[in-house]
């Protein structure tokens, strides 16, 4: 089976995320890879391209691919160009969480149809299919009729798992509760994740946490193998803003990127900042999860918040704060650990985001325990009067990076999937 995979890989997956694109260069250089269906695949010259380089086409920017892979790529844009443009006039019924017409459960279903009729119409031209959490059950089913490898990514933690986990929220930080949304998840769509790992022969996760939240899984499963994302180029420290000494006219500078939800831990951030005051300050970059959330509202007010930056802008935010805060309390792997650490900024991560797999505490740096203020202000509070400790964790974050690009990532992936 391994000899014959290597020359016949189908992989799915809509909207192509960063993983996605080295996932799929990885396949392509190792001679792995027959076909890649997407939704809207970017590449020089095409329509996307162009319209990318309009004023208002920045979600195209965002659906680059490498150009090698275009004679490979299937694509499928119409429902996501809907998704695309009922968000963009904000016709909500449209996009309406599992139910809208253009939601992207819809449109991650649609593609694992259009996959999984190709393979049943073409069996003999793969011996594998790879396709991701909640768009992969039907593409599985038809790989195992026809006895092909069924590869399962899993990018997020096990849905048991994260209700474990998050339901002391609710008591914990009332105020948050409308922002947990995973809890809205119907009783249809988390099934079908249990059937979707059912099916599979392999899956891959990008962390150890995520490998440990299959604990819950009550059937049996696949082997599980850990392919930790790689590092966006690394920033050199001579190009960084000069870092002053921490004082009360320049506080430590934190910065936090993500969904504005308990999920990653914002309610505890934010209490940390105020026990600490004056010694540090805080911008958040992200979109509210939900507007029904009077806390968060109050809080994002006290606060430099800026909902939305292209990619690029993220990495000079990353460059222009001393250190990323972190402290999710439920994340499969967590991107922007990543890419902080490249652009020389240390992170203060949990144990419940891929932060063990890539931090060594107090050297590139800093894991605290997840849901607890307290383990988060005591940390911060011990860089405030440290800040050369900053700084070192800074340079060994850079040089963990610079370890592992996104093409090792992309090769150790092909060889787990070709792999017996």
């Amino acid at each position: 089976m391994a000899a014959r995979m290597a020359d016949c890989i189908l992989l799915t997956h809509p909207t192509g995320n960063e993983y996605i694109r080295a996932a799929v260069v990885g396949l392509y250089e190792a001679g792995v890879l027959t076909e890649f269906h997407t939704t809207v695949a970017s590449y020089p010259g095409n329509v996307w391209d162009l319209l990318g380089k309009s004023p208002w086409g920045r979600e195209f920017q965002r659906r680059k691919f490498d150009q090698r892979v275009q004679p490979v790529t299937v694509q499928h844009p119409f429902r996501e160009l809907g998704r695309m443009l009922s968000i963009r006039l904000k016709l909500h019924r449209l996009y309406r969480h599992e139910t809208g017409l253009f939601c992207i459960d819809a449109i991650f279903r649609e593609l694992d149809g259009i996959a999984a009729a190709r393979v049943r119409e073409y069996p003999q031209n793969f011996t594998c299919v790879y396709a991701c959490e909640d768009g992969a059950l039907e593409v599985l089913t038809a790989a195992r009729e026809k006895g092909l490898a069924a590869i399962y990514d899993l990018p997020i933690g096990y849905w048991r798992a994260a209700r474990k986990l998050l339901e002391g929220e609710f008591e914990r930080m009332p105020e948050w509760a409308t922002t947990l949304t995973g809890f809205k998840d119907s009783a249809e769509k988390v099934n079908r994740k249990d059937q979707e790992l059912a099916k599979a022969t392999k899956i891959i996760v990008a962390s150890r946490f995520t490998a440990n939240t299959l604990k819950e899984y009550s059937g049996n499963l696949a082997p599980t193998i850990v392919v930790p994302y790689g590092f966006p180029q690394v920033y050199p420290e001579s190009h960084r803003p000069a870092r002053g000494a921490v004082t009360k006219e320049k506080p430590l500078r934190l910065l936090f990127v993500g969904g504005l939800s308990q999920r990653k831990g914002i309610a505890d951030l934010f209490a940390a900042v105020t026990t600490l005051g004056p010694a540090v300050s805080l911008t958040v970059i992200g979109n509210k999860v939900t507007e029904d959330c009077p806390a968060l509202n109050r809080e994002l007010a006290r606060h430099q918040w800026i909902p939305s930056l292209p990619h690029e802008r993220i990495l000079e935010e990353m460059r222009s704060h001393d250190v990323l805060v972190f402290p999710s309390l439920f994340e499969g792997f967590g991107l922007v650990i990543t890419e902080a650490m490249s652009q020389g900024t240390p992170v203060v991560a949990t144990e419940r985001t891929a932060g063990p797999d890539l931090i060594t505490h107090g050297e590139n740096g800093w894991l605290i325990k997840a849901g607890t203020t307290e383990a988060l202000v005591e940390q911060l509070e011990k860089l405030v009067i440290n800040p050369q400790a900053v700084r070192e964790a800074g340079v060994h974050a850079r040089k963990t990076a610079a370890s592992r690009p996104w093409s090792v990532y992309g090769h150790e992936l092909a060889d787990a999937i070709t792999k017996s």
